[in-house]
């Protein structure tokens, strides 16, 4: 079953607004098979940090960060950017300069092109 979400998406389909933030979608040129299982990897590595923290076990949450910096990469939300199901190398010029991003990587507000 594809992911459904009941926020708006971006025209071109790559991001979905919450809160006014853009968060990158999953790359839909995945099986839903492989998205499944790696959204199950992604949780338990999620709950691989919280547990970490806990016990404030600096290595175990580096290791459990890098598991969840990998998954989310395999699931195309990190990375390069998927495009139609397939990895694209993201440019600039000096037409489109670097969109500005806070210090997790985000997006400060959606371009004005984006109309909600």
């Amino acid at each position: 079953m594809p992911h459904r979400s009941e926020h708006p998406r971006t025209p071109d389909g790559r991001y979905v607004v919450v809160r006014g933030r853009l968060w990158r979608m999953s790359n839909p040129g995945l099986s839903e098979q492989a998205r499944v299982h790696l959204v199950k990897a992604l949780m338990d590595a999620r709950r691989a940090v919280k547990a970490a923290r806990k016990l404030q076990d600096a290595a175990a949450e580096s290791a459990a960060r890098a598991a969840v910096d990998a998954t989310k990469r395999a699931l195309g939300e990190r990375g390069p950017v998927w495009c139609g199901g397939m990895m694209v190398r993201p440019t600039t010029t000096a037409a489109s300069p670097p969109t500005p991003r806070t210090r997790n990587g985000l997006l400060k507000q959606a371009p004005p092109s984006f109309n909600f």
